[in-house]
């Protein structure tokens, strides 16, 4: 997609398609006035003739709204269309991010190819009135506010651009043609933007970064999207492997006997019962003489059975999302290779099936941690956090200063914060600030659950030091997290649990039903701003 800063008045535009923020119960009528002077003149007519529509259509502004109107001539645009963004005092780059999603959703046509402009305006807060652009304002600006406004501008045209890939994107690999599936998808090939105080590279290089954190998030998605006996442990190390050749970037895949050397236990105990190969996939990115080591560490359970502690059929149905952690922190890594911050930055992915064969860990089982913790198995279904346990202690043991692991881990978190939020928890609230601020700017939302020393109880055993699953139908994603802490032996550490918002069963805003790629976008605010 090419994009640029729009010139022209409104009435002038030469794109295909126009689109004009609206705030709730603005009249449409000073909308366009505000926009271009051209139609409280000569224009009046079409004015007059698309109010009384918006009227009779119920449109005042809302969250989400939108009105699409052929021009009839009147002006350069074949068509309008007024986005509404609802109340302007509450509008954030979330919004924007919706509202783009929401147009890609309503272009006209079955196949919409072309170009679209956007006028944005901004909101006064509080006040249901606007205020122009900040190129064309009169008043006297304090060198403070224009860098405000610069950065605000700069979130709302990357917002947009998210938006925009997020929405576009699908998956129809197995589809087939004679199902009337192989039509062209709606594309927008070219995006302008008019009423954002930006010059032209910053507008570039924020459009850039939105495009390739979008983009990234899509590959996330698609690597869900595949089934389970295709996306296999050996799938997703090739994937690596090229995001890594694409990238820049160092792929190290140890198989079952080097993790065997390394004294991975705990990882190979899920994978006993599976067929398929487990592969330990290590993404880096070194920075010479770096003071800060990061590693995102994701579950990579291409599918979950439960083992032995068999899953019932419904709850089964979905298990190839259970990789979605292992998703996220190797989409991120594009990101990372890309913009290249000036610190070291590793993925570690630990990635096995958890299947029922002849060899799976029982219940009951004791295996020995990478970090020579021992683990009572009181149920092969809480096998993420025991794949975690090596992970996390590999990313120690190879320097890492702070760690953030990401896993669809429990139901519980499910059962608490539904598809809307991410549970986070971890031992330094800075990291965990920091992370709930990311999210916030990438459009996921992150809620913080506590990790009270109490839910160290439910994680005793009798014959070992930790069992792996707690209190059973207690606190289920504190306890998970509580036991992952013992693995990141004192390091600064986050723990995203996405199993809720991780996967939709309807299009929500900018997500699509199936994996949503979360975390993508979280991982790179936080990595790379």
């Amino acid at each position: 997609m090419k994009y640029k800063l729009e010139s022209a008045s409104l009435s002038q535009c030469q794109s295909d398609l126009v689109c004009v923020f609206v705030y709730s119960n603005e009249s449409i009528a000073d909308v366009l006035k505000d926009v271009d002077p051209a139609f409280g003149r000569k224009l009046k007519p079409f004015v007059d003739m698309v109010s009384t529509h918006a009227t009779e259509d119920g449109f005042k502004g809302k969250t989400n709204q939108v009105l699409v109107l052929p021009t009839f001539g009147n002006l350069t645009a074949r068509r309008i269309c007024f986005l509404g963004v609802g109340e302007g005092k509450d509008f954030t780059n979330a919004n924007a991010r919706k509202a783009a999603a929401t147009l890609v959703r309503r272009l006209p046509g079955e196949s919409f190819q072309g170009e679209i402009s956007i006028y944005f305006r901004h909101a006064e807060t509080g006040k249901t009135a606007v205020k122009k652009a900040a190129v064309k304002r009169q008043v006297k600006t304090s060198a403070a506010s224009k860098s405000a406004d610069h950065g605000h501008d700069a979130e709302i045209a990357q917002a947009i651009v998210e938006g925009i890939h997020l929405a576009s994107y699908s998956f129809k690999k197995y589809k087939s043609s004679k199902n009337g599936d192989n039509k062209k998808e709606k594309t927008v090939q070219t995006l302008g933007f008019n009423g954002l105080s930006l010059s032209a590279k910053a507008l570039a290089d924020v459009c850039a970064k939105g495009e390739s954190i979008a983009e990234s998030t899509n590959f996330a998605r698609r690597l869900i999207a595949e089934p389970p006996c295709f996306m296999t442990p050996s799938r997703l190390a090739d994937e690596a492997r090229a995001v890594g050749k694409e990238f820049g970037l160092t792929v190290k895949v140890f198989d079952a006997k080097e993790i065997e050397k390394m004294s991975m236990g705990s990882f190979l105990g899920v994978a006993r019962g599976a067929k398929e190969p487990p592969k330990f996939i290590v993404i880096s990115y070194d920075v010479p003489k770096a003071k800060r080591k990061v590693a995102i560490v994701g579950k990579g359970i291409t599918f979950d059975s439960g083992g032995l502690s068999l899953k019932p059929a419904q709850s089964m149905e979905h298990m190839k999302y259970d990789m979605s952690g292992a998703a996220a922190v190797i989409a991120t890594m594009r990101v990372v290779g890309k913009f290249k911050p000036n610190f070291s930055v590793m993925a570690v992915v630990a990635a096995t099936e958890n299947m029922p064969g002849d060899n799976a860990l029982h219940p009951g089982d004791v295996i020995k941690a990478m970090n020579g913790k021992t683990i009572e198995v009181n149920n092969t279904d809480a096998e993420g956090r025991l794949i975690l346990a090596d992970a996390l202690t590999y990313a120690v043991k190879q320097g890492a200063d702070e760690l953030i692991d990401i896993a669809t881990l429990t139901g519980a978190v499910v059962t608490a914060l539904g598809r809307v939020a991410a549970g986070i928890m971890g031992s330094d609230q800075n990291l965990v600030n920091q992370l709930i601020e990311s999210g916030a700017r990438g459009g996921e939302k992150l809620w913080q659950l506590p990790l009270y020393d109490e839910y160290q109880e439910s994680l005793k055993s009798d014959i070992a030091d930790l069992k792996n699953a707690g209190a059973r139908g207690e606190a289920g994603s504190a306890s998970a997290a509580m036991f992952l802490k013992e693995f990141t032996g004192g390091k600064s550490w986050a723990h995203l649990d996405i199993a809720g918002p991780g996967w939709l069963d309807r299009d929500r805003e900018e997500c699509n039903k199936g994996g949503t790629g979360f975390g993508v976008r979280t991982l790179c605010r936080y990595l790379i701003g």
